[in-house]
């Protein structure tokens, strides 16, 4: 945005960035700096919105009295109608399931979680995906991917507390 006219253009964008219905996607605009360097600052996004029913009872774990973690698995499905015609009524049903382990760090939300979800249960996650690496009991190095829970919505209706 250099140049002649770079001001005005600026001013422009920046009014359209106040309506609020554009005001999100500010969050994701590039931003140039003023500098010489000609740097690209950019936003990214890391989101993850699953909704599925719980594999198993939550577990806590803590090493060594640091970063306590409620851990769960949750199931996804994806269902299609395989056959001649796909809007049609007729053709075999197929499903596919897809387990997610799903890791608790915030305080607040890791003891809701370890209290409430329960297995069967039908819950909401909203989170960010984590690629990672860990050396398992053989000593070979494996591969996990988990998703770090930053909001969990309870839907089921027998919500219940551990004794």
């Amino acid at each position: 945005m250099r140049g002649r006219n770079s001001k005005p253009a600026k001013k422009k964008i920046q009014a359209m960035f106040r309506r609020p219905g554009l005001q999100v996607l500010r969050q994701f605009a590039r931003y140039y700096s003023e500098g010489s360097t000609g740097l690209v600052l950019e936003r990214s996004l890391n989101r993850v919105q699953l909704l599925g029913r719980v594999g198993q009872d939550p577990v806590l774990r803590q090493s060594e009295g640091k970063n306590p973690v409620t851990i769960f698995s949750l199931a996804t499905n994806e269902m299609w109608r395989s056959g001649e015609s796909e809007t049609s009524q007729q053709g075999d049903i197929s499903q596919r399931t897809t387990w997610h382990r799903i890791s608790v760090f915030r305080p607040g939300l890791r003891d809701l979680a370890y209290q409430y979800v329960k297995k069967g249960a039908r819950v909401f996650v909203e989170g960010k995906i984590d690629y990672g690496e860990y050396v398992d009991k053989n000593n070979v190095r494996r591969q996990a991917t988990t998703i770090i829970a930053d909001n969990i919505i309870f839907l089921s209706d027998y919500i219940k507390e551990k004794e």
